[in-house]
């Protein structure tokens, strides 16, 4: 362990230290967090809208214990990193940074964090779009929840995750992906509500199958047009007069807005007309329906989808029992999403990345069913 006068440190270590050698015998807390797949509802949580996530069977895993050095000490099994910072100073870039956040801003409602060392291991895949850094800042407040008997409903550690990302991360990102790692469950569709908070949930149409496959594209989020997106969304609800674009309803009042407000702000309009249809409940062929406009909505108005995940959508409808394909995610890369007839996911998504992957150099992966 280096020296806690030295400052911050990061050094490459053996990647898949288990929990139990990194801390050596000594005690420990232990929480996990799921990621999230997102059925509807792309690019509309920071508009103050509607989304329909379901939480993945692949989660987060953070342990904690006491640090007898006056020191945060981080270890990621997944990326076979250390790093180490001083109580008064900031964490290096990277993903020290979610976790500080999450220190940060509990100490500022006064709960006690002593010195720590925390373990971090993860079977979500990074920068797939399944949101990896949610479930990373979720299972972060939740052991510290436990160690520290610091009283937190599920909601507000979202909102606490949310904020260490915005604020110490540096992604201006909106509430789903926090709402849905706290709150959801791989059984059901969570509706949220961006703008009030309110969630339920809902069954998946039909008892259909989910298909998640991870495109090997990776994206790094706050380096993509992630945060100019939203500022073209703020600029198209100032120029419509409204708080937020979930504000319109009918899509033909964004027409008259210059490029490319009209086409973010149509987005937005319809991807939330859509959820708010699939919330009534709709058979598992419209719900295959509102996703493939999701994902057309997403490629030629918000532009946030590449060549590699048309593709794989294309793929997919195409395939026997799909009923609809959309990207998840914030796009430029990561995971697509299909709903299909139950018991032809595991077949259909394995033929279809087989089929992806003869294009020579990539690396396709079905993520779900397992």
């Amino acid at each position: 362990m280096p020296n806690p006068s030295t400052g911050h440190d990061v050094a490459n270590r053996e990647r898949g230290t288990s929990a139990d050698e990194f801390f050596g015998g000594q005690s420990y807390v232990e929480a996990f967090a799921p990621g999230r797949v997102n059925l509807l509802g792309e690019h509309t949580d920071y508009n103050d809208g509607f989304m329909l996530p379901v939480a993945t069977p692949q989660a987060t895993t953070v342990s904690i214990g006491h640090n007898d050095q006056p020191v945060f000490e981080l270890y990621s099994a997944t990326l076979g990193c250390s790093v180490t910072f001083r109580r008064d100073e900031a964490a290096p870039k990277g993903f020290a940074r979610y976790i500080e956040g999450c220190i940060r801003l509990l100490q500022e409602r006064d709960a006690d964090i002593p010195n720590l060392r925390i373990h971090v291991n993860s079977n979500l895949p990074l920068g797939s779009g399944l949101s990896s850094s949610a479930a990373l800042e979720v299972a972060t407040l939740r052991a510290l929840r436990e160690l520290t008997g610091f009283e937190l409903n599920d909601r507000d550690l979202a909102l606490i995750a949310q904020r260490a990302e915005i604020e110490y991360a540096g992604v201006m990102c909106g509430v789903m992906d926090q709402m849905a790692s706290s709150l959801a469950d791989s059984e059901h569709m969570l509706f949220i509500d961006a703008r009030t908070l309110e969630t339920r949930l809902l069954p998946v149409p039909g008892g259909s199958e989910i298909i998640v496959i991870d495109s090997g594209m990776p994206r790094t989020l706050a380096g993509s047009a992630y945060n100019e997106r939203r500022a073209e969304c703020e600029a198209a609800a100032k120029a419509l007069g409204v708080v937020a674009l979930r504000d319109v309803t009918d899509v033909a009042k964004v027409e008259a807005l210059p490029e490319p407000l009209r086409k973010r702000a149509r987005h937005v309009v319809s991807e939330n007309n859509r959820v708010l249809e699939a919330c009534k409940g709709v058979s598992p062929e419209r719900f295959g329906e509102l996703m493939n406009d999701s994902h057309f909505s997403l490629r030629d108005d918000y532009e946030v989808s590449i060549p590699e995940l048309d593709e794989l959508t294309a793929l997919l409808r195409e395939s026997d029992g799909v009923h609809g394909a959309r990207l998840t995610g914030a796009g430029f890369g990561g995971a697509v999403v299909a709903l299909c007839r139950p018991g032809v996911g595991a077949a259909a998504g394995a033929a279809v990345v087989a089929r992806f992957n003869t294009g020579g150099g990539r690396h396709a992966a079905l993520l779900l069913p397992t």
